[in-house]
């Protein structure tokens, strides 16, 4: 039984990892998160009542609060995934992600070696401290290849750049320190308690209103499409199993359109939930593009599935379908989280 601190746990990937180490595991999480916009106790209420679940609201930037937290509840694991994460949004504000993102993890990095000196034995041996990135801080490819885990960072937006910072510190800590570090990078992650500014919920939504669906450009910007749920796995299992000071980019085998995975959400739309004249797919409508907005990602998973043993369960066709059936069936949800902060409102034109 092991104590897993995880920071953003209320957010999209963080609440579906602490949902899946409470449900499957019999070890203990400690949940920090500041509750952005973004961060929803309403994503963890299946698991609020565990006497293995612990929930802390704090500012990984708040130096007492996070020092204190390591030394109340002495953690095994440390999962980092708090971050700003909104490309729109780092356009229109990049303070924040340079704030959180940057700042944060330097705080997170430091205090956790600080902690991680006051302990002996096997708890010493055991620590990790993983930090969970994106591919985007590679940047962008052209027709042809994957990012690898030793691609050159070329990040183009201030949100990639503030990541790919963070990626450094995390290194940087390893190297001089010697400090047990491992680095996760991931492609676009999708399913059910995704907040509704990305584009598959923005999909599911728009349609269901009978707006316009907005598709930045053409539509035929690429992007290898991982499930959360499959996300998390991985996330833990690098945790546990992964080697200190190296990198694992988990991707889930399902590159694709933008364009295509929008037809493909209103095809599944059309079937369990039909409109009473036309096809979901007639609301498409395409928008200017995004300042800076890179043409193509794909991952090369195979070194995490080569070293341990895994790979995503659902294929994109499987991961929609779960998606759009859990959005029907929670539009309470929708209208909890967004309520009084977002309305669907397009972001990052400037």
């Amino acid at each position: 039984m092991e104590k897993v601190l995880i920071t953003g746990g209320a957010g999209f990937i963080g609440s579906a990892l602490a949902r899946m180490i409470i449900n499957e595991t019999n070890n203990t999480v400690i949940n920090v998160d500041k509750l952005t916009y973004a961060g929803h106790l309403e994503s963890l209420e299946s698991i609020a009542h565990s006497d293995r679940y612990y929930f802390e609201e704090a500012d990984i930037c708040d130096t007492k609060e996070v020092e204190r937290i390591y030394n109340e509840y002495k953690p095994d694991k440390v999962i980092h995934l708090a971050a700003e994460s909104h490309v729109d949004r780092s356009i229109d504000g990049s303070a924040e992600f340079v704030r959180t993102n940057i700042v944060g993890t330097h705080n997170l990095l430091d205090l956790a070696r600080n902690y991680y000196e006051t302990l002996e034995g096997d708890k010493k041996q055991n620590f990790r401290f993983l930090h969970v990135s994106t591919d985007e801080v590679y940047g962008e490819l052209g027709e042809t290849g994957l990012f690898k885990e030793t691609t050159s960072y070329d990040p183009r937006s201030p949100y990639s750049a503030s990541k790919a910072s963070s990626d450094h510190l995390v290194r940087a800590w390893y190297h001089t320190y010697d400090f047990p570090v491992v680095i996760t990078n991931c492609s676009n992650n999708y399913g059910p308690f995704q907040f509704p500014e990305k584009l598959i919920p923005v999909v599911i939504l728009k349609a269901l209103q009978g707006e316009d669906i907005p598709v930045y450009g053409t539509g035929e910007n690429v992007r290898d499409w991982l499930y959360v749920d499959d996300h998390a796995r991985a996330l833990y299992q690098v945790v546990e199993e992964g080697k200190i000071g190296e990198t694992y980019n988990i991707g889930g085998h399902n590159e694709k359109q933008n364009i295509e995975v929008v037809q493909t959400i209103c095809s599944i739309l059309d079937e369990l939930q039909p409109k009473d004249k036309g096809n979901y797919e007639d609301q498409i409508t395409f928008v200017t593009d995004r300042p800076g907005h890179d043409y193509r990602y794909a991952i090369d998973a195979s070194k995490i599935e080569e070293e341990l043993s895994w790979k995503p369960d659902e294929t994109l066709e499987s991961g929609i379908r779960k998606t759009v059936e859990w959005y029907l069936k929670n539009i309470d949800w929708v209208e909890a989280v967004t309520d009084k902060n977002y309305d669907l409102e397009r972001l990052g034109t400037t």
